[in-house]
């Protein structure tokens, strides 16, 4: 056979990479594109006479992204793109304008600007698609794994005569040369590439889909030592009570009691066991035991008929739930409990927090979860007395009961101040009319919160449930009085990270008593000054609630009002899981290792979640303790609850996964979305036992390795220097996402950040879904003065989306309208020479200089460019989960600079203060991946 130098096409040079046993080809021309082909087993030994073939000239290879015409055309005066903003928009499009960093040529913009078109026709950025993740599924041009170029990929190999079962394929790509395309971001994981025969079912939905549970690595290594080489951390990223959107398909509920599990392990019967012995007996696909199969698993009890085993639900989908039968009860199943605990103190009272958070109650009611009319409420206000509220049923009366002794809480009555909500529906919506007039003519400062905190356990103690506690001063009384530990020199320094730790012992030693009774606690704060939401965040996070933080909440501000009306309005309709325990089961000689998020670990693997909010995130690190002999292995959530209707089951979410010995097929399984979540948590974390320099540090070092690795292992450099930085195709968009963990406000390097916006960012971080906080890391960035005709108009799948620029403010122009956002907050950026036609379409002003930066509401006009730009704001605002509902903010670009730099630090690509550059960073990885110090 020919040597490779003789078959390859003009401008492809090939290398013998001697280490690792394959030629290397790369395109001269450009020097960025590389493909790594293995050989076949026979030939490993001659490299004159590969069994392989080159890639022909036109092979599809990694290389600089493209951008869309429409972003850049403004550049050469083009303004066919423009015509939808009208021509006042265009005209001032054709102004010069600098040169842009990646500008490509105009044939290949146009080329690229048509697929942009096509992929937006078909409805990818236009919302949920019919899968059950929007952001990361059906994005464009990924479809599923191997469509598009990655079939003429596929067939690339196939022409290779690499033969076996189908693998998964390692791309090289040159980080230097590859800026961020956030459209990536979108793409699915890796392909999970299961053994034939590994499943019962052909489902589709056998496999557990990402936006429940994903893991770092979608081809699991063999051995510790394996992983070890790679750099990567194992770990599984769990969301098991997702949100449901339109379009998404519920999780099957079975409802016989029939409940397969396995004797020894106990893990349940799923698509990845085996049956044996005629069908009477299944082999565990964790611990391989032999198990009966029950009598009446082939039982249909509605119809009262023989069942088809093959259509359970259990054996076609990794996420299903089972209605529990009465041995998993320790107790029948309790009511829902909500108590709200409402400061009252003058502050509260004068930012329109108590009068906000009645009427959001008050117009709530209804939607509170109650389907089996068992729900309990109670209402308890503080300052620096506790106020009770009797509201006895059939009445629309109710009294007041005031406990000033805040050292030995104690309930002024029996009965009447936790009630049934639909017997004294009455007397309580008569309480929440007139809350806020009670208590208008209070001047009282202070805050005993933690002895409300305690009345509210002591009421609920018996059975369980909610704590709301609503805070607009730090606790200054009774057990759990914090200081202002506030102090503007030791920010910036390593003492900082001091303030992020709890000031107080009591938070967390209540925390753990409520999760012993099953009591959860959510907390909503609106204090104007120091609160110490690192200390209060204590109480969500180990009783698995959640944080609000509202800075200088003024209910006067219609924006602020409606706000936190959302927010605490979707809070108290979600419906919640109590007295939930979640275990995660895994295969033979994998273990569950350590446990990030909002719960307590009560036994070594047991996590006690007194109530599961929707669309929280876990992540759980995996430790390989011995070799894995096994195909493939299966990790299995179980999460047993109570509904809020009152009905025991056991959530189960089973992911089946390849294993693999090797390196390449590792690396080609990462599933970068993954490793983000769980570097964010490890960050958090560290930030507070450590310091804060110390997470950013781990940051910077863990993303080394991992070049590192991929160097010596994967490319003909190995341990050398070499001018490139070679990452694989999944993982390119890694290190921009690390960058932006950096910028992050939790773990950014900075003197102006306080504590309680940092504090607060932090417990987003290690509880938000990946879905939500990617977007959090990594902002998206549109442009509405030029986006396409269709932008913003309804299209299949709901409002179509522009697509998103590059974080960096080159993309910025002067004439422009631009929108940034990170799932929290979102920004309206106005070029200071936008036309005033422009103004006058979005803001209903008349030009530039009258319009004011700040917190807005934006008009809707009858026009067609408002129309669009309200229906992106507003889609902006529904299309993830969660209950946020984001502000937005009028940025001018010659406006406050406070605002300007705070819309900017969103624009992570570029330098700021003395955080560098996608490219500086990208720089620093390559030398410290070359071994070099910078």
């Amino acid at each position: 056979m020919a040597s490779p130098s003789q078959q390859l096409p003009p401008g492809w040079a090939a290398e013998w990479d001697q280490t690792n046993q394959r030629y290397l080809f790369i395109e001269t021309a450009t020097g960025r594109s590389q493909w790594e082909v293995p050989m076949a087993p026979a030939d490993m030994g001659n490299p004159a006479s590969p069994s392989v073939s080159p890639p022909p000239a036109n092979a599809p290879h990694s290389k600089r992204r493209q951008y869309a015409a429409g972003q850049t055309q403004a550049y050469y005066g083009a303004t066919d793109g423009l015509a939808a903003a009208g021509p006042a928009y265009g005209a001032a499009a054709q102004q010069p304008q600098p040169a842009q960093l990646f500008t490509p040529g105009l044939a290949a913009e146009n080329q690229f600007q048509q697929q942009q078109m096509q992929a937006q026709q078909a409805g990818y950025y236009g919302g949920p698609a019919p899968q059950a993740e929007p952001e990361y599924i059906n994005a464009p041009g990924f479809g599923q794994a191997q469509a598009g170029p990655v079939n003429a990929l596929a067939d690339q190999f196939g022409q290779m005569n690499v033969g076996g079962p189908k693998r998964l394929t390692l791309y090289t790509t040159n980080l230097l040369t590859s800026p961020p395309d956030p459209r990536e971001l979108h793409r699915p994981p890796p392909d999970i590439i299961l053994p034939q025969g590994a499943s019962l079912s052909p489902s589709p939905t056998a496999n557990a889909d990402p936006s429940y549970q994903r893991c770092t690595l979608n081809a699991v290594p063999v051995s510790n030592s394996l992983l070890n080489k790679t750099k990567i951390p194992l770990a599984l990223i769990l969301t098991p009570y997702r949100t449901l959107k339109e379009g998404d398909d519920p999780v099957p509920l079975v409802t016989d009691t029939v409940i397969a599990r396995c004797r020894r392990c106990r893990t349940y019967i799923n698509p990845y066991v085996q049956f044996i012995d005629g069908g009477n007996r299944w082999r565990c696909c964790m611990c391989n035991m032999s198990n009966e199969v029950p009598q009446l698993f082939d039982w249909d009890q509605v119809r009262n008929q023989p069942g088809d085993r093959w259509s359970r639900a259990e054996l076609n989908h990794s996420v299903v739930e089972f209605v529990a039968p009465t041995e998993y009860m320790v107790r029948p199943p309790q009511p829902a409990v909500y108590v709200f605990l409402i400061d009252v103190s003058h502050t509260a009272i004068q930012s329109g927090m108590v009068a906000t958070a009645t009427r959001t109650i008050l117009e709530n009611l209804d939607r509170i979860p109650n389907e089996d009319s068992r729900t309990k409420v109670a209402i308890v206000a503080f300052d620096v007395s506790l106020y009770f509220f009797s509201m006895p049923s059939g009445t629309t009366e109710s009294s007041m009961l005031v406990v000033s002794d805040i050292d030995d809480v104690f309930l002024p009555k029996p009965t009447d101040l936790l009630v049934n909500l639909a017997e004294a529906r009455a007397s309580l919506e008569a309480l929440l009319g007139r809350l806020g007039d009670m208590f208008q003519e209070n001047h009282t400062i202070g805050s005993a919160l933690g002895p409300a905190l305690q009345a509210g356990f002591k009421l609920m103690a018996p059975i369980g449930g909610k704590v709301i506690v609503l805070s607009s001063s730090l606790p200054s009384l009774g057990a759990g009085a914090l200081k202002n530990r506030e102090d503007p020199k030791i920010l910036g320094t390593s003492k900082e990270s001091g303030l992020l730790q709890a000031a107080s012992p009591f938070y967390k030693t209540f925390a753990i008593e409520c999760s012993r009774a099953q009591v959860s606690v959510d907390m909503f704060l609106f204090s104007a000054s120091y609160q110490d939401v690192a200390t209060l965040a204590c109480l969500p996070h180990y009783t698995s609630g959640q944080t609000y933080f509202y800075p200088a909440f003024n209910a006067s501000r219609t924006e602020d009002a409606i706000k936190f009306a959302h927010e605490f309005g979707e809070v108290l309709a979600m419906p919640i899981m109590l007295e939930a325990v979640m275990r995660v089961r895994a295969s033979k000689n994998l273990r569950m290792s350590s446990f990030h998020g909002n719960f307590f670990v009560r036994s070594t693997d047991l996590l006690a979640m007194p109530a599961v909010p929707q669309d929280q995130s876990y992540a759980i690190e995996v430790q390989i303790e011995d070799t894995i002999t096994a195909p493939f292995v299966v990790f299995q959530t179980a999460v047993l609850h109570t509904t809020c209707y009152g009905e025991r089951r056991i959530r189960v979410v089973t992911q089946a996964l390849p294993t693999t010995n090797n390196l390449s097929e590792i690396f080609a399984s990462a599933d970068q979305i993954a490793i983000a979540t769980l570097l964010a948590n490890k960050a958090v974390e560290r930030s507070i036992t450590h310091k804060l320099e110390d997470a950013r540090d781990a940051l910077f070092n863990k993303m080394v390795e991992i070049l590192q690795a991929y160097k010596a292992s994967m490319t003909a450099a190995g341990a050398g220097a070499s001018a490139q930085l070679a990452i694989s195709e999944n993982l390119k968009l890694l290190p921009v996402l690390v960058l932006g963990l950096i910028k992050n406000v939790g773990v950014r390097q900075s003197a102006q950040i306080p504590p309680d916006l940092r504090a607060y960012a932090q417990a987003l971080l290690t509880s938000l879904p990946s879905q939500v906080l990617v977007p959090y890391i990594h902002p998206t960035f549109y442009s509405l003065h030029n986006m396409s005709p269709e932008c913003g108009t309804v299209g299949e799948h709901g409002v179509i989306m522009p697509p998103p620029l590059p974080l960096t403010s080159e993309r910025l122009e002067r004439h422009g309208l631009f929108l940034i956002e990170d799932g929290q907050t979102i920004f309206l950026w106005v070029g200071r020479d936008a036309v005033p036609q422009l103004v006058m379409d979005v803001f209903n002003l008349p030009n530039y200089e009258v319009l004011r930066g700040g917190k807005t509401t934006l008009p809707l006009l009858d026009n067609p460019f408002s129309q669009r730009v309200n229906a992106v704001v507003q889609k902006t605002r529904e299309m993830r989960r969660g209950v946020y509902y984001p502000h937005l903010y009028v940025v001018k670009e010659d406006g406050e600079p406070p605002l300007r730099l705070w819309a900017l630090s969103c624009l992570i690509q570029d330098r700021a203060d003395v955080l560098p550059s996608y490219q500086q960073f990208i720089s620093q990885l390559r030398d410290k991946a070359n071994g070099s110090s910078y």
